[in-house]
């Protein structure tokens, strides 16, 4: 008998994604030109509820646009958590500035405040961060720090769109916001991306720096170095037929999370939940096993049951060219980095699958 297979991640992709693409191909605009690239920006400002949206290759340079618009450079100092994927502090050295991480809160794996506040010092040009695996950051506690300070915020949303504070959706708190569309995201363009923000004066310079610098009031001059981090129209032809289903996706990814936590509610593993007046997007469904020894062997055994599943993300600080800005001790990042698995979390799955990882976890434990 065939070993059933649950990937971690599948995308779900309808005709209306079929139709736009076809469209392209029909029309031969399949580059960066397009009216579909103008729909999807536009589009999807209206979904975060931000004046300003541009559309980009993926999500990593969106970090790299946002830190480049607020004039961090060398000599500039980032906060950043140590416990996130690792894009989010290749950015940093991209500019040629210092990525200072920061530990975790150990229930719900987001940025801790209080670290960021112990890490400031004169240095700190911005803050990073980053929404992990759809619960929402504690921007309450943040955005004060910030103010304060006159340090500006970057809130890496890859992973969290549809991730809300009160009914606030995430990325509209800081200066920039900077959203991935990759294969495995809640909404995907195959690889894209996307920078946001309340302000025309950072939309405009993101605009500029995506485009090689064009001056714009001349063909063919350029009067900055710039990059060709531009999105294509076939791209944005998928996201604009993905963002009709983004809100059924987002509920089913609650469904989801509610039969992983009421079928590992007796298992020895914490599930990530979500904190108070938040509204997490469960873009992955992770849990922590309680003692790090059971993982791998626990991963082992659900990839035997057909299960793919994912670690945790290595801290930043422990990999060899970020060794040198290693300032910790991060307890609760490194305890979550060791611990966390994510399961199986497409919308596509069906209640049953759903319920086989559970049970799987469940008999390993058993």
């Amino acid at each position: 008998m065939e070993t059933k297979r649950i990937p971690v991640y599948e995308p779900v992709l309808g005709a209306d994604v079929r139709r736009n693409v076809l469209e392209c191909i029909e029309s031969n605009w399949i580059s960066s030109r397009g009216e579909f690239v103008d729909r999807f920006e536009r589009e999807f400002a209206v979904f975060v509820g931000t004046k300003h949206a541009a559309s980009v290759c993926n999500g990593t340079v969106a970090l790299h646009l946002a830190l480049l618009a607020l004039g961090v450079g060398p000599g500039d100092e980032v906060i950043v958590p140590t416990f996130t994927y690792v894009a989010s502090v290749n950015a940093i050295s991209y500019v040629g500035a210092t990525p200072v991480f920061v530990d975790s809160i150990a229930d719900t794996w987001q940025p801790d405040p209080d670290d960021i506040r112990r890490k400031l010092t004169p240095r700190t040009k911005c803050i990073i961060v980053v929404h992990l695996y759809g619960q929402p950051a504690a921007m309450d506690a943040i955005m004060p720090i910030a103010g304060d300070h006159g340090i500006a915020v970057v809130e890496d949303c890859a992973e969290a769109i549809g991730s809300r504070i009160g009914t606030r959706h995430v990325g509209t708190f800081g200066d920039v916001a900077t959203w991935s569309f990759f294969g495995n995201k809640t909404i995907t363009t195959g690889e894209g991306g996307m920078v946001t923000s309340e302000r025309a004066d950072l939309d405009a310079a993101m605009r500029k720096l995506k485009g090689q610098g064009l001056a714009g009031n001349r063909e063919y001059w350029h009067d900055v170095i710039g990059y060709n981090y531009r999105m294509t129209n076939i791209c944005a032809a998928i996201g604009v037929g993905q963002l009709p289903e983004v809100d059924r996706f987002l509920v089913r990814k609650r469904e989801i999370a509610a039969v992983y936590a009421s079928g590992l509610k007796d298992v020895p593993v914490d599930v990530l939940g979500e904190s108070p007046g938040t509204t997490n997007s469960f873009w992955m469904n992770c849990i922590a096993v309680r003692d790090p020894a059971a993982r791998e062997p626990l991963r082992k055994h659900l990839a035997s049951d057909g299960i793919e599943t994912r670690p945790g993300f290595y801290p930043a600080h422990t990999m060899p060219m970020y060794a040198a800005y290693d300032h910790g001790p991060y307890p609760n990042a490194t305890r979550l980095a060791a611990c966390a698995i994510n399961l199986p979390s497409s919308p596509a799955l069906s209640d049953d699958d759903v319920a086989f990882v559970a049970g799987s976890v469940q008999r390993f434990f058993s």
